[in-house]
């Protein structure tokens, strides 16, 4: 448990706060929904230019909020122009940053589940951070090396959404940046209902995705709190043993039961879950793992992402990529042999480390395959396309 963390001033971002400041002072609160609304459509507005405000509710947001109350710090664009990170500093000095992923599908024509054409788009995905470090400890990533320093506010959490559109404009939310979201399950409940909400930011609820790598009594309680909303289940090994070894908080969430809460999950809501594995050479990426992850998926509504671990610039991890030979057998075992439908993670923005789990780690240590159809990433997901 870290401590609680208390702003001054708060983010007006926040709802729950702002709910509370004007229920003290009886102001209807049909003005939070109005007043976010128009920062939405005006984002260089200031909270002094938000109109028909009573004058009590101005003197609270002047007193007691600010629009932003962290500051992007650095902004990266990689040489390839796929993929822009934002270098964030909260309130408090802390950091955290937000990766904006750029796809251009225009050119491509898929099937959609109905059997109808659909041609693609171009879109941006934007990856956001929950806490500032994780207590999860997976060993493949640095941002678990910090350990778990902060949660984040979710106004904080809004506010990465609100950089992140004066950049480009934001189409898909993912929950995959520093942090295990289910660890800080209120905030992240709080962000993504905003982030759905048609007052404020209207995403597509399917266009938010929250990842876990698995807390068993909040996967089960998303079912209630956030339907539509996607899950992603960070899987990363087929068997408890061997997930236990690269995943140490499966000690406390066996396979098992992970998987009954996914099972649950899916019951409520009716929805594909989408199983995150990060391809680790030598460790989880073998023809044995592909057999044993097919079996455990097959007769599961999933949609499996197979990553390809990117460098990490830590001298405690010590891990290394594996072939695209090796990831075009192990796809093809999975696809052929098991009938589970395959994304693979293309890499994108190496040159500004904004690979998962190098998040802020690079920023501090500076400062002291085979098939002939086009790979996809989890995030082009969100649109219709035809398994593979």
């Amino acid at each position: 448990m870290v401590k609680k963390r208390k702003l001054s001033p708060q983010s007006v971002w926040d709802e729950a706060a702002l709910e509370s400041a004007f229920t003290e002072e009886d102001i209807k609160l049909f003005h939070i929904s109005r007043s976010h609304k128009y920062l939405t459509v005006h984002p260089e507005a200031e909270l002094a230019d938000i109109p028909e405000l009573p004058l009590k509710a101005q003197a609270i947001l002047k007193q007691r909020f600010a629009r932003f109350t962290s500051t992007v710090e650095q902004c990266h664009h990689s040489a390839a122009g796929d993929t822009t990170k934002l270098l964030i500093r909260l309130q408090d000095g802390l950091q955290v940053e937000s990766v904006i992923m750029y796809y251009d599908t225009s050119a491509r024509e898929t099937d959609s589940s109905d059997g109808e054409s659909v041609t693609g788009h171009s879109r941006a995905t934007l990856c956001v951070s929950s806490q500032v470090g994780c207590q999860m400890g997976c060993t493949f990533c640095a941002t678990g090396t910090m350990g778990l320093v902060a949660d984040l506010t979710a106004g904080e959490i809004l506010e990465q959404l609100v950089h992140a559109l004066r950049v480009a404009p934001i189409q898909n939310v993912v929950f995959m940046g520093m942090g295990e979201p289910l660890n800080n399950y209120l905030a992240v409940r709080a962000a993504a209902a905003a982030m759905t909400d048609s007052k404020r930011f209207a995403l597509r609820r399917s266009a938010v995705t929250i990842s876990t790598v698995g807390v068993v009594p909040r996967i089960l309680a998303l079912a209630d709190d956030l339907p539509g909303v996607s899950l992603a289940l960070s899987l990363h090994a087929p068997t408890q043993e061997l997930r236990q070894s690269i995943v140490p908080s499966a000690k406390a969430y066996k396979l098992d039961k992970l998987l009954a809460a996914v099972d649950t999950y899916q019951q409520k809501t009716k929805q594909k879950v989408f199983v995150e594995y990060v391809m680790l050479a030598g460790v989880n990426d073998q023809p044995e793992h592909a057999r044993q992850l097919g079996a455990l998926l097959q007769t599961r509504n999933v949609t499996l992402n197979l990553i390809p671990w990117n460098p990490i610039f830590s001298p405690s991890i010590d891990f290394s990529a594996p072939s695209p030979g090796g990831i075009a057998t192990f796809c093809g075992i999975v696809t052929r042999e098991f009938g589970v439908r395959v994304t693979v993670r293309r890499e994108k923005g190496s040159d500004i480390a904004s690979a998962c789990g190098q998040l802020v780690i690079n920023s501090d240590s500076k400062r002291c395959s085979s098939s002939s159809k086009p790979l996809r990433d989890i995030e082009d997901s969100a649109a219709p396309v035809s398994a593979r």
